[in-house]
């Protein structure tokens, strides 16, 4: 059971998760260009509200969009799931287990910026495409940077590196659902950011499978994060 403390500690976590996500701004512009913020060390009286130092366990999933799916299909791209994410083909659902990673939060008038801090990290999965051309790209091991509201991950064609980190998808918080907490369960869920393709992941694609079909802000779908809350 958690203990008060924990719980407390959680749901400032998990509202400094919204916050974070939510912050991409208000205009498309914001969300095409987040703006770079060099961390800086914390005042001397500045200690942070919550923390997670740890973060092992469950995942993040996405609910790809119809007109993603109608976009693989029309380019002719079979989607796969590598290493230990899953597809549930019923609901259009892939997820990605945590496996790591960290997360701080500091109030926002504390003077730290950002005042979210740290990644969540899925090693050792990913999503694999392959075009018509049989040509293979392999998105993986991603990395989801809750302070510039981006997920990055290794990309690899033909099993050759492309990249070994590379800014692949924007995650909009403007969509994002109020954390819902299960004490009992021991998880908290944050659903609703949208998922698109940045510029750097459109063109890349367009490259490898020989299209100018994808483009930037391409909405891939709708992300769900399930945090394993820290045991007493």
């Amino acid at each position: 059971m958690l203990s008060l403390k924990k719980k407390s500690a959680v749901l400032a976590m998990g509202a400094a998760m919204t916050l974070a996500l939510a912050a991409c701004g208000s205009s498309e512009d914001e969300v095409a260009a987040p703006p770079a913020q060099a961390s800086k060390a914390p005042a001397a009286k500045a200690s942070p509200a919550a923390a997670i130092s740890d973060l092992s366990g469950k995942q993040t999933a996405v609910t790809l969009d119809k007109g993603f799916l109608m976009g693989l299909t029309s380019l002719k791209l079979t989607p796969a799931t590598v290493g230990g994410a899953t597809l549930d083909p019923t609901t259009g659902k892939i997820a990605f287990p945590i496996t790591g990673g960290m997360v701080t939060y500091f109030k926002p008038d504390s003077g730290v910026t950002p005042f979210v801090q740290g990644l969540i990290n899925h090693q050792g999965s990913g999503l694999q495409l392959t075009g018509a051309n049989k040509k293979v790209v392999k998105l993986t091991d991603f990395v989801v940077d809750p302070a510039k509201s981006m997920l990055t991950g290794k990309v690899t064609v033909d099993d050759k590196v492309f990249a070994e980190s590379a800014p692949l998808f924007f995650l909009d918080g403007r969509t994002v659902k109020p954390l819902a907490v299960n004490a009992a369960g021991g998880t908290a869920v944050l659903e609703g950011t949208t998922v698109s393709l940045t510029k750097t992941a459109a063109d890349a694609l367009n490259m490898v499978f020989e299209t100018k079909a994808l483009a930037e802000f391409f909405k891939v779908g709708i992300a769900e994060i399930t945090l394993q809350l820290p045991k007493s």
